[in-house]
């Protein structure tokens, strides 16, 4: 689908639905409500519904309150009357989790916007680009391209929200001349970019930096040396009193260390484990994340296993990616 074909949707539809992945961050919050204002300026009916409440770091974004926290019961009749459901930041559908069986039962046009690779073809409609930094920056040139909306104030602070936080504060692969010039023209709407940094990075909770103090201790290296992870329990979310969202962001300090070309974190669940990847340079650690039913980008992807043992699992996948490391040299 081309913008054009999505100005034409959202202009002959009234009824909005905007959600997007489990523990949203920044890219997923961002697009959602740069959308939704955008919807809210063409004079449409819109409602951003997600799974997860939104992180604290990241409330500022949402000054009028408008994300709601899914509720099945309140929530699900919405779901199925709706006439357009957008997905945004996301292409598997199980990553809205219990939102799943409405929004794929709903009949509902469903229109999918992303910048991750392998999409689940779940929607009539879809804008999938792995080419793009993020989903914000798709946002912004369907924007550009068929000026549907004015590009006010509010939505480039969004959109840069989104683009910043995605590209790794415009260190990341996808930082391009042309990313930068289409930020100048975010900054030109009055975006203060220390005012977003100091938002996402600099006020964080006490809680947060304890659990990075015991995420950091945990760190270890695999026999080749070129891997480095990190471990968070259960047990140390109950004695910080942190967060699973207060996580984003830790799994980059692995590659902070000399000779390291993948790092990860494994997260333990209540049900399961979450493990991030990240790598440096030609690592596809896409590749890794999908042989254990994830996905997501070549340099930073990630999976969620259910009714699995972190110490049973964790070897497993330490020693799958010692293979890739191998595989990818020859």
């Amino acid at each position: 689908m081309d913008f054009f074909s999505l100005q034409k949707i959202l202009e002959e539809n009234t009824d909005f639905i905007i959600t997007c992945h489990v523990n949203p961050d920044a890219d997923a919050i961002g697009s959602e409500l740069a959308v939704y204002d955008i919807l809210t300026q063409i004079k449409k009916n819109a409602r951003i519904i997600n799974y997860s409440k939104t992180p604290y770091n990241l409330e500022f974004l949402d000054s009028n309150k408008v994300i709601e926290k899914y509720d099945p019961g309140k929530h699900d009749e919405v779901i199925k009357n709706s006439g357009v459901i957008i997905l945004l930041d996301l292409n598997q559908l199980s990553r809205t989790v219990k939102m799943e069986n409405a929004i794929r039962n709903s009949p509902a046009i469903k229109v999918c916007i992303d910048h991750h690779t392998e999409p689940e073809n779940f929607s009539e409609y879809m804008i999938v680009d792995n080419q793009y930094s993020s989903t914000g920056e798709i946002i912004y040139d369907f924007l550009d391209k068929t000026e549907i909306a004015v590009l006010n104030h509010n939505i480039a602070t969004q959109l840069y929200a989104a683009i910043m936080t995605d590209t790794g504060s415009f260190r990341f692969e996808r930082t391009t001349p042309e990313l930068h010039r289409k930020v100048a023209n975010l900054l030109e709407q009055g975006v203060s970019p220390y005012e977003i940094y100091d938002q996402i990075y600099a006020q964080f909770n006490l809680s947060r930096n304890k659990l990075l103090g015991h995420a950091l201790a945990s760190l270890e290296l695999s026999k080749s040396g070129k891997i480095a992870y990190m471990t968070i329990t259960q047990d140390m979310l109950k004695k910080t009193g942190a967060f699973e969202s207060d996580v984003d962001g830790f799994v980059n300090y692995c590659l902070e260390i000399k000779g390291v070309e993948i790092g990860m974190l494994f997260f333990e669940l209540k049900d399961g484990v979450k493990v991030s990847f990240r790598s440096k340079l030609d690592v596809p650690v896409n590749k890794l994340a999908e042989k254990f039913k994830g996905g997501g980008h070549f340099n930073a992807s990630g999976t969620r296993l259910f009714n699995v043992k972190l110490n049973e699992i964790q070897p497993q996948i330490v020693e799958s990616a010692e293979e890739l490391l191998r595989n990818n040299k020859n």
